[in-house]
């Protein structure tokens, strides 16, 4: 560690061995060569505690370090230059909009019509923005009730090396997110907020903090939260335009097809090798106290209310009645739908979540203090979402000198320069590039279906498994842009910096598996004609 200056007593102590204190440091001028010295005890500090502070510190100057790995290395370096070089997540956005409005300009949009599709579309996400962050707050208050709290600790109980610990989040994270990425985020966040309050371990307190994003980083879209394969099974969800392209397309013909499922399972095993490998150890470890994030322990509510009117804050009456109700209109929804279509509905998702938070949750101060904790969570959600609505229609609806938009340009682009077996490495590599832009599964999907898949009945491609395309490759952004990231950095304290350069390594191994097995699985399959509803 180094020495905080501005230490203050109500801080916990730094300890700081003169092997580690920074040349020219107070410890280093001071202290003789070996003597431990400790800076900042807080008041009520005993010799005795003091004591053995210094004790573990001496011990742990004394372990033996390994040289890092070549993954470690790059990670690190990877690292380093994110944390040099990479902006707040605002500023990606600020920057898209102004790449994508000068490509307008440049083939021909007029001024006026580039504003016009900025300003129109800014706020086109509105719904969406909403929904999106109730799946912030839903998953958060859910992960955080006292039940599942208690789960998540004994999940951290379970690993014994750093290493494994940043293993284990990877995992948790893409296996929840293929029942519901909101879910996983949160979860997978208190998570690490659970293992790096165990200190033994001496986990990289970043790269976990990437483990736990690699479920919307690598899989989601793969399981039963996937935007895409969601609209193209519900044919009442989905634009008359795109209905007559594609027809019904069930989860038996993408998410279900076993090329889906043993893509998935490759990058689940492929992922969690990497979170392994590239976990800092030794003197390179930055765990979340050197890093100073808060990860105590949710705190719990008061005992009781102290005043008359503060009785029903603390009584389960209100919160059980209001989730059986829920759950009374649930049972209908899903009775009338039909399970998947209405899982399929992000209201039914939130409203299921809410129900569930509050029943988790049992009294409403509980609940209220959970749904305090996650808004900050969703603020770069509610700030970014409408830039990126504007981007969207910057790409869709300003027309150039020849009267066709950016959308059109590249999509007749890679439609011509692909034929019936490299139709899935060209959507791949489009839909990757495009999803850095346009960061939303769902609403670039609805924009990108109508000629990628008219591209894909030309050129006889299996429907299905253009859907899986989509899915697998516009989760490879995901890997580098902090705008998917924004929750999980709220929750665990850290900036887009820490996190991007390990990210950057899963997503240089991701690539060219992503890109090589939707190339051979789709030689697998036949062009089926649309189903009609």
């Amino acid at each position: 560690m180094g020495v905080d200056e501005d230490c203050s007593a109500d801080r916990p102590p730094f300890i700081v061995s003169t092997r580690e204190a920074r040349p020219g440091s107070a410890p280093a001028a001071l202290a003789p060569a070996g003597v431990v010295v400790i800076i900042g005890a807080p008041p009520g500090a005993t010799n005795e505690k003091m004591t053995r502070m210094t004790e573990s510190v001496e011990a742990n100057d004394q372990k033996p370090t390994s040289a890092p790995s070549l993954a470690e290395r790059i990670a690190q370096q990877c690292c380093a230059w994110s944390e040099r070089w990479i902006p707040d997540a605002y500023v990606f956005a600020a920057l898209a909009v102004i790449v994508v409005a000068a490509a307008a300009l440049a083939l021909g949009a007029s001024p006026a019509a580039t504003a016009a599709a900025f300003g129109d579309g800014f706020w086109s996400l509105i719904p969406f923005t909403m929904q999106m962050s109730f799946i912030i707050i839903g998953g958060y208050v859910v992960a955080s009730s006292p039940p599942a709290a208690r789960l998540i600790e004994r999940l951290a109980a379970l690993p014994r090396t750093g290493r494994g610990a940043v293993c284990w989040v990877a995992t948790v994270s893409m296996l929840v997110s293929l029942i519901h990425w909101g879910l996983s985020s949160i979860l997978a966040s208190l998570l690490v907020r659970a293992l790096a309050r165990r200190e033994e371990l001496e986990m990289d307190y970043r790269a976990a903090g990437a483990a736990a994003y690699l479920g919307l980083g690598s899989v989601w879209a793969m399981g039963l939260s996937s935007s895409a394969a969601q609209l193209q099974a519900n044919p009442g969800s989905m634009p008359p335009g795109l209905l007559e392209i594609t027809g019904v397309i069930p989860f038996s013909e993408t998410i279900f097809l076993w090329q889906s499922i043993l893509l998935t399972t490759v990058l689940v095993s492929v992922s969690s090798w990497i979170a392994w490998i590239t976990a800092p150890r030794g003197e390179q470890v930055r765990t979340a106290s050197s890093l100073g994030a808060r990860i105590d322990a949710t705190p719990a509510a008061a005992g009781g209310p102290s005043r008359p009117g503060e009785w029903l804050e603390y009584s389960p009456l209100l919160n059980v009645t209001i989730a059986a109700l829920g759950a009374a209109w649930l049972v209908r929804e899903f009775a009338m739908r039909g399970p998947m279509s209405a899982i399929s509905n992000l209201n039914t998702y939130n409203f299921l979540f809410l129900m569930l938070g509050l029943l988790l949750c049992w009294r409403p101060r509980v609940f209220l203090d959970a749904v305090a904790r996650a808004t900050p969570a969703a603020t770069g959600v509610l700030i970014q979402f409408p830039f990126y609505g504007g981007i969207a229609a910057l790409i869709t609806a300003a027309p150039g000198a020849d009267g066709q938009t950016i959308a059109h340009h590249l999509s007749t682009f890679f439609s011509e320069a692909a034929t019936g077996a490299t139709f899935p490495l060209v959507m791949g590599v489009y839909s990757a590039v495009l999803g850095f832009f346009v960061p939303s599964g769902g609403g670039k999907w609805i924009i990108e279906a109508p000629y990628v898949m008219q591209a894909a009945n030309e050129l006889q491609v299996h429907l299905g498994w253009a859907v899986q395309v989509y899915n697998a490759a516009e989760a490879l952004p995901n890997l580098i842009n902090p705008f998917w990231m924004l929750p999980l950095l709220g929750i665990l304290g850290l900036k887009a910096r820490d996190v991007i350069g390990f990210t950057i390594v899963q997503l240089m191994v991701h690539a060219p598996i992503v890109l090589l097995l939707l190339w051979l699985l789709g030689l697998t399959l036949q062009y089926q004609p649309p189903t009609p509803p």
